[in-house]
Formats: C-alpha cells, structure tokens, sequence
C-alpha cells in the first residue's frame, strides 16, 4: 500500500473542510470551538482510500491569525489542494498559503473552485481566468482547475479521480533513510496513555522499538501503531501515524518535538540556509529576528548573513540562523521565515548544513546548496577536519537514503578521496596535508636535537593535539618515511650524529663515570665539570644510555656500563652465600655511601633482581 499525504490550502472559509467531508465523509474540524465557529483552528485530518493507495488529508485552518497552524501541517504534504471559492475569487490568505506550498518545494496539485453552484457559468469562468493568472510561475501553472460543490456533490466523484492520478505519480518518501516523525499533536487514550501524530518523513519504526522524543531527550518505546485508525506493526516513511508512546508522559511532548530513532539525530541552535524571500516582501536586515518554521516546528532565531547587511524582496542569500531553543533539523529540509513583527510570511528556504561552525564560507554552502550527492558528502568530511566524522554522523546530516549514502561513500573511499581512520571517514587532502606536518615536525625536531634517537608519542600528541590520540598514532604508522620504535617516532634510517664536540663530549663523560665507579657525580655536577647546559647533557646521557655505554639508574644518577655489570656480578656473588642483603651490607659491598646504596637498590627492585622485605632485600639474581 503506497502513502501520499494531500494538503489543503487557501483563505478562510472557502470551504476546504466541507470539501474534505464530501471527499471522505470524515469531518475533519474535530474541535468544539471549531464546529460551533465553522472555521477551522487547529489542523485537521482525514484519509481517501483507493485499492493500492491511501491518500491522508491534512486540512488547515485558513485565518490569517492561524498560519502558524497551517505551517505545522505543511511541511509533509506531497500535494495540495488549493481551495478558492467560486462566489470569492482569489483572496490574501490564498496567496499567503501559495507562496508557503511553493516556498516548502510541494510540486504538484490541483486547484479547486469549490462552492460551484453559488455562481453561474459566465461568473465560474471568470473566476478559472483570474485563478489562472494568479497561479502563473508556480507550481500550479499547469495544475487542473476542478470546480466542484461539496453541498449537492458535484464534480466531486471527478476530483477523487484526479487526486488518485495525481497522487500515483508522487515518489514515495524513502523508508531507507533515518526515521523522523514531527510531532502535529499530543494527546492521552484511557488504558493506552500517550499517543502522538504526525508524518513520518522519513525512515521507519515498528512495534517494540526504543525512541527518543527530542530535542528535550526523552525516552521511551513503541508499544502501538495506528496508521488511519488502523492498527499496523511497521510505519514508513509517507505515512500518517499515531504513535502510542510508552514511559513518556503527555505533558513531556508538545507540537513540534521529533520522535527518532535513539542515538540517530541531535538537536542544534544553529543552522546554514539559503534564504530567498518573497517578491513582495519588505527587506530583513543582518542579524533581525525572524520566526523560523520547520517540521511542525515554530522558534524565533536570528538571522546572519553572509557578505550582505540586507535583503531585499525577492532576492536570495546564504545565511546562518542563531536559534533561540533548539530544533531536529537534517540539510535539505525547507523551512518558512516569517517577520517577527508584525508576523506575516516573508519568505523560505532550505537548510543546508545542521551543524554548521560559527561561521562558514559561502563557497562551501554553494556546494551544499547545488552539488551532488558526491561533491556534498565530500565537502562535509573535508570540513570535518582532522577527526573526520562518522557514516552515521552523515547518515544524521543529510536527508537521503542509507543505502545511496553507502555506496557514495564506498565509491570514495575506493577513489582514494576519503580514507577510513578507525571508525571515522577523513578527506584524503586532510590527510595528506597531515601526514607532511608530522614528517616536516619530525625532520625539524631532529634538526634541534640531533643527539636524540626522536621524538617521542607524547611530544607529536602535544604538537597535534587537535587531532585524536588513536588517530594520531594511526596516521603516524601510515607515514612510510617514518620509523616508530615503541615509543619513539624518527625518520627512516635515522641515526643520532654527534659532532667532533659531541664525540669528546661523551668521552669525558664516560671517563668520568667510569672513574667515580660506584660513586659517580651527579647529574648537575656532571654538568659543571663538563662546562655544558642541561639539555645537552640530557640528549648525550639518553643517546649514550639508548646505546648501552651507561645505565640510567634514576634522573640524577648514572653507571658506566662496566661498572653496572661489576656490580651485579659482586651480587650474584654474595648471594651465594645469603639469599638477603641489608642497605648496610650492600653499600659496604660497593665501598659506597648510603645516598647511593639506595638509589641502586630501588633499580633493582625495579628490574625484579632484588625485592624488598622488610628492611632487608631478597636477591633474586
């Protein structure tokens, strides 16, 4: 069974819901105030079933007090039915809702004179004659003009006809993408609980299945669906559906929530549009505030251009809107702008990125506003920067289906165009670029500390530390011109040089060690005697300890190799004869003192060679 969704539009009392009754004997005013008025108020909704397709008809309220109400019903309609009375002719609330169905992209409908037999044949062709040059560069241009009367019937089997050829035509709404169902109403079923309505836009949802109503981020679970009072097990994308929500209160749901999937779509306070207003509407200037209307959504934001102060009627520009709460939004949504005061409708657009930075260049949103599927995707990632971003943070992006996502992706990546790092999708320029910056750093760092066998993980972390950690060390490894030793990143057949200074350098250090044996100078004194700065004695002492002339015992305290090797021999000796060792005993063994004897015990027990107990050691040589 296919769903298409039909809207009403057109100015008050021009008989949509009499029109919608005749269509399906449902009477779609269901509000008290509604019926004692005439008038509709709130949104209203019925269904027209044919064999292979159900028709749900959104009808509207006409008052121009009540566009906002018409707006929250606009944004899942496929195709409208703009209603203008025969015995009225065009009127200000008819081009009102329009300029909104041609601003919100509806592309197809028919026009029907309704209240047929107030008038006479002469009158009803005047009034098709005007109608016709009021619908001149729409998307009505070429509609049907169907006259018709819901009081005594006629012409009414007609447009049901017309409606079901039109509505066959209609693309299905894909059920492939991520599901949303802007909430249209709330409301509270005896034995049930709380029960939301709306079109599911896109995507599906089934008995069972855990939600998230957002923005406000409550959860719960589906435990009915009803789609046109019938109960179903699976709702798709195109279809009206009343969801029976479990473990969310009414009260905690209101018009214009979101009812998702968990953990597919985020709220956001700041979106890229291209705005375009409309021919007759007064200019907006940067940064006024405006009504934004999306989904069944309505929150004052603030609107940013890009490279203008102001907008005229009837011209178009990219912009930012800074909203005041936030909305559930994906890039291709349309949305309608209305002057905050006085509010009348001043324009609309399309979102092009949910998720924008503060600022964006236009260049970018030129490509989000026309490109392919390929040239946006790309454009995103690219944008993303460094830590790239997810298959379903792109899923959550852009309003298009799973499957088409998928293999667009699967095409660059073979391409070479974006590059999978972990779990992330990363620009290959990106990339590119990064893996330069870490080779030039690595290359510069040897220039400063030639001595040094690299730099460390620590260090290239601290220098990007923009980019993820585990990323990091993944774009590292990939860098064929580079070596990694465990913690040590250097060029490629990189060797530490040392210059005719540096070689007697490291003589004099070893001669020296080599001479205090077990008592050797310390770090700080080492230096003195050597007339040499710290750093350069840290690099020559690392270099001489990675090259294993000398034993680090701690920051302060080195052992010629020899030396070292004498003492773990003079052990291994003594433990011959006892498998413990007091601090007296040791530093005797060694002719040394206690500020000494310590420091190499503490190495030792490091090393697993000796094991503290009590105030003795256990040798374990």
């Amino acid at each position: 069974m296919r769903h298409v969704i039909l809207g009403t539009a057109g100015h008050i009392d021009h008989g949509k819901s009499a029109l919608v009754k005749a269509l399906t004997g449902t009477d779609p005013d269901r509000l008290k105030e509604e019926k004692l008025r005439g008038i509709t108020i709130d949104l209203g909704f019925a269904d027209l079933r044919y064999e292979d397709l159900t028709v749900g008809i959104v009808d509207v309220p006409g008052h121009e007090r009540l566009v906002r109400n018409m707006l929250a019903g606009a944004g899942g309609i496929d195709i409208v039915l703009l209603c203008i009375a025969a015995d009225e002719g065009v009127m200000p609330q008819s081009r009102e809702h329009l300029a909104i169905c041609n601003l919100l992209g509806i592309k197809d409908g028919l026009i029907v004179l309704t209240k047929n037999d107030l008038v006479d044949e002469e009158f009803l062709e005047i009034v098709q004659e005007e109608v016709r040059g009021f619908v001149g560069d729409t998307f009505l241009q070429q509609a049907e003009i169907v006259a018709v009367s819901a009081r005594d019937g006629t012409n009414i089997d007609l447009l049901k006809q017309k409606i079901r050829d039109l509505a066959t035509g209609i693309r299905p709404k894909s059920s492939a993408g991520v599901f949303r169902l802007p909430v249209d109403r709330v409301f509270t079923l005896k034995g049930f609980g709380t029960v939301v309505t709306g079109t599911a836009t896109s995507g599906k949802v089934s008995i069972d299945d855990s939600v998230d109503v957002l923005p406000a981020k409550y959860k719960g679970k589906v435990r009915g669906l009803h789609n046109h009072n019938e109960f179903v097990h699976t709702g798709y994308a195109g279809s009206r559906l009343a969801i029976n929500l479990q473990g969310v209160d009414k009260d905690k749901v209101a018009r214009g929530d979101v009812i998702v999937l968990p953990d597919t779509l985020h709220p956001t306070q700041r979106i890229d549009v291209a705005i375009e207003l409309l021919r007759d509407a007064s200019e907006i200037k940067n940064r006024a505030l405006l009504h934004l209307h999306t989904g069944t959504s309505e929150v004052v934001s603030r609107v940013v251009l890009y490279g203008a102060q102001k907008l005229s009627k009837g011209q178009s520009a990219y912009a930012q809107l800074r909203l005041s709460k936030p909305v559930v939004v994906m890039a291709g949504d349309r949305f309608i702008i209305r002057r905050y005061s006085p509010v009348d409708t001043i324009g609309g657009g399309v979102i092009l990125d949910p998720s924008p930075p503060r600022k964006t260049d236009p260049a970018t949103l030129e490509i989000f506003h026309g490109a392919s599927l390929i040239e946006k995707l790309t454009e995103k990632v690219k944008r993303s920067g460094v830590n790239g971003t997810t298959i379903g943070a792109l899923r959550a992006w852009i309003n298009e289906d799973s499957d088409k996502i998928n293999s667009t992706i699967d095409a660059l990546k073979r391409k070479g165009m974006l590059i999978e790092v972990n779990d992330t999708l990363v620009h290959g320029e990106v990339i590119a670029a990064l893996r330069e910056d870490i080779l030039a750093f690595v290359r510069q760092y040897h220039k400063r500390s030639p001595l040094k066998a690299g730099v460390t993980k620590e260090e290239l972390k601290a220098r990007f530390k923009m980019v993820e950690g585990r990323n990091l060390s993944k774009v590292i490894a990939a860098v064929r011109e580079l070596d990694t030793d465990k913690d040590i990143v250097c060029l490629k057949g990189f060797k530490p040089a040392l210059t005719t200074l540096d070689e007697g350098v490291k003589a004099r250090i070893v001669g020296l060690l080599q001479e205090a044996r077990f008592q050797p100078p310390f770090k700080d004194d080492l230096a003195k005697a050597l007339s040499i700065k710290d750093k350069q004695l840290d690099d020559m002492l690392k270099l001489l300890a990675s090259e294993g002339v000398i034993v680090r015992i701690n920051d302060a305290i080195y052992l010629q190799r020899d030396v070292f090797e004498e003492m773990l021999a003079t052990l291994k000796l003594f433990s011959q004869k006892s498998t413990q060792i007091t601090v007296a005993e040791f530093r005797d063994l060694l002719s040394t003192t206690r500020k000494y004897a310590l420091p190499y015990l503490e190495y030792l027990d490091g090393k697993r060679l000796t094991m503290r107990v009590g105030e003795s050691r256990k040798l374990l040589l």
